[in-house]
């Protein structure tokens, strides 16, 4: 769906960097400041500082005088809002709301969250033309979040309702050691097992099998068979500097 982030009279300009930064890290573009405390905000040290690389989102911004210009194409407007208000729109989770969002069948909207200043929140007449009050659910004790951490809540939620990322490996997928190593270093490992007395090769039982049984379920890299190897070659050393 069509996303867009309202910022209204943001007040440090940090803030909006750290807007910039939360929405790009979860696919979002499109972010709207309603007059600013600062008209050059988009341009300011700190705010580029703050955005880490989202200077993508920052030129793309729009700033605008009024609330209106910044509804433009928008279907569905999200308050956010830690207290409800009379005779204000339902006040729902975020998450919650956004199952309700995107259910198969839903229609597809133009959905918009709009963040009032950091020194007053948000104004009774803009939380009135909401369609819902979202509420992040936090410590009763405590439930103080900065704009930027606040943002990302949202921001991290929606994507998650949207289908979410792909969590990428960071490891790439180790080769599987083939049979013929497994057996090599097995044998290995028999010779040194029998060099220091713990294999008695006139009685050895099932200890082999066994240990063929464990390294199959390991499933063992080239690698690990040569530390194996190289841990059986110790031990054979040893042994044989004792004699």
């Amino acid at each position: 769906m069509k996303t867009r982030f309202i910022l209204i009279e943001t007040s440090h300009a940090g803030n909006v960097g750290a807007a910039a930064r939360a929405m790009k890290v979860m696919g979002f573009d499109d972010l709207v400041l309603v007059k600013p405390r600062w008209a050059n905000v988009l341009r300011k040290e700190e705010t580029i500082q703050r955005a880490s690389g989202a200077n993508d989102v920052l030129a793309n911004a729009r700033v605008v005088e009024t609330l209106d210009e910044a509804l433009d194409g928008v279907t569905h407007l999200c308050a956010t809002a830690m207290t409800p208000r009379d005779f204000g729109p339902p006040t729902r989770s975020p998450r919650e709301h956004f199952a309700e969002l995107t259910k198969p069948g839903a229609p597809e909207q133009c959905v918009a969250f709009l963040f009032g200043s950091e020194r007053f929140g948000m104004k009774n007449e803009d939380v009135y033309r909401c369609n819902v009050a979202l509420s992040i659910p936090t410590n009763p004790q405590f439930g103080s979040l900065n704009l930027g951490s606040a943002i990302q809540v949202i921001a991290y939620d929606w994507r998650v309702a949207l289908g979410g990322f792909p969590v990428q490996d960071v490891i790439a997928p180790a080769d599987k050691a083939d049979a013929q190593q497994v057996a090599g270093m097995l044998a290995h490992w028999e010779q040194a097992l029998t060099d220091i007395g713990f294999l008695d090769p006139a009685a050895p039982k099932k200890l082999m099998p066994r240990l063929n049984q464990m390294f199959n379920r390991a499933d063992l890299s080239p690698e690990e068979i040569h530390i194996l190897r190289g841990v059986a070659k110790a031990m054979i050393q040893a042994t044989q500097a004792k004699r």
